[in-house]
């Protein structure tokens, strides 16, 4: 799985309720949670964010309460993976279920800036800083959870998997 784009860059504990607001939890439709990713955080973030973006974050991303639909937001809006220093359990689990590809690597979160274009292997586990040449090492994805992601989330995968 290879995917690269422009980085948008945050802090840490960036928690859920700054990723979708819980006044928006009334709908479970992508497109429009895509409307109101991290606008409390980042009010343009939805006017520059492409496809194929990329957030890269310090520690503890994804704190807070536990909704997928935080994860559904982010991939909704363009970003085709989150690399952080560290995660909300949670939220990882929730990122893998509705296949939004997330690495931990904090090397890398500490060399990227906002606005470098970053190439990610997630199968090798390389990231590589395209603007400045340095490249960096996460663990790459285990077979089970590529899968996942590559079906765009669990229920598609299982949905694969059963033939339905």
């Amino acid at each position: 799985m290879q995917f690269k784009g422009t980085v948008h860059r945050y802090g840490r504990d960036v928690d859920t309720d700054v990723v979708i607001p819980a006044r928006y939890l009334t709908t479970s439709d992508p497109a429009e949670l895509a409307k109101h990713c991290l606008e409390d955080l980042d009010a343009s973030f939805v006017e520059r964010v492409q496809p194929g973006d990329v957030i890269v974050a310090d520690e503890n991303f994804g704190c807070g309460s536990s909704r997928e639909h935080a994860p559904i937001a982010i991939k909704a809006a363009g970003v085709d993976v989150v690399i952080a220093k560290s995660f909300a359990r949670i939220f990882y689990r929730n990122s893998i279920n509705t296949g939004l590809a997330i690495m931990e690597c904090p090397e890398a979160v500490d060399a990227i800036s906002a606005g470098d274009v970053v190439s990610v292997d997630a199968d090798a586990g390389t990231i590589v800083d395209e603007t400045t040449g340095r490249a960096f090492q996460a663990q790459p994805f285990p077979p089970f959870i590529r899968e996942i992601i590559e079906a765009g989330g669990l229920i598609n995968r299982t949905k694969e998997k059963l033939g339905k």
